[in-house]
C-alpha cells in the first residue's frame, strides 16, 4: 500500500521563500513569512544557537495561524520575560532528536500497528497516525496537528510544517 506524505522536491518554498538544504533551520525560518512568530518564539525563549547548531533536528514548526488560533492572549503571554522556561518548553515540544523524515515516519507508524510515538527533546511524546493520506500529530493532551508540508531538508535536519501548536502535559 502506497502511503502519502506531502512531500515536496527540492528547495521548497515555505512562506513565499525557498528552504535551502544548505541554510540550517534559523537560517531558512527566519525567510518564511508564514513562521515569523515562531522566530519571534525561539528568539524569545534563547534557543537560536541550539537550532543553529549540528544537530541533527526534525522540528514540527508550526505556522502563524495555528499560533494565532491559540486562545487570546497565549502567544504574548508566552513572549513574556517571566514566561521563558514554559516557552522552552512548548517548543521543545515541537522537536525531536534526528533526522526523521516523511518515509521514516510513515514506516514508523507502519511498524507501530498504525501509530509512532516520537519523544522530544523536552522529554514528551508526539504520536503520529495516517489518517486517510494525511500525517496527523497528536500532543499529549490530544490536541491534534496536520503535517501540511513535509521534507523541508535543512543542514542540520528537517521541517515538517503544521497547521496547530502541540502542546505538553
Amino acid at each position: 500500500m502506497a502511503l502519502s506524505f506531502p512531500v515536496l522536491a527540492a528547495d521548497p518554498i515555505v512562506g513565499g521563500a525557498p528552504m535551502l538544504p544548505t541554510k540550517d533551520i534559523i537560517d531558512n525560518a527566519v525567510n518564511s513569512k508564514d513562521h515569523t512568530t515562531l522566530v519571534a518564539a525561539v528568539k524569545a525563549a534563547d534557543l537560536v544557537t541550539t537550532l543553529k547548531g549540528a544537530g541533527p533536528f526534525t522540528v514540527f514548526a508550526p505556522t502563524n495561524a495555528a499560533f494565532a488560533a491559540l486562545p487570546a492572549g497565549t502567544v504574548d503571554t508566552l513572549l513574556k520575560p517571566e514566561n521563558k522556561a514554559k516557552l522552552t518548553g512548548v517548543l521543545t515540544y515541537h522537536v525531536v532528536s534526528g533526522k526523521v523524515d516523511s518515509k521514516a515516519v510513515v514506516a514508523a507508524i507502519t511498524a507501530g500497528g498504525g501509530k509512532a510515538e516520537l519523544k522530544t527533546v523536552a522529554g514528551g511524546k508526539l504520536t503520529a497516525t495516517l489518517v486517510g493520506k494525511d500525517v496527523i500529530v497528536t500532543d499529549e493532551n490530544g490536541g491534534k496537528s496536520k503535517v501540511t508540508i513535509a521534507d523541508v531538508y535543512q543542514s542540520n535536519g528537517v521541517i515538517h510544517v503544521v497547521d496547530k501548536v502541540l502542546l505538553p502535559k
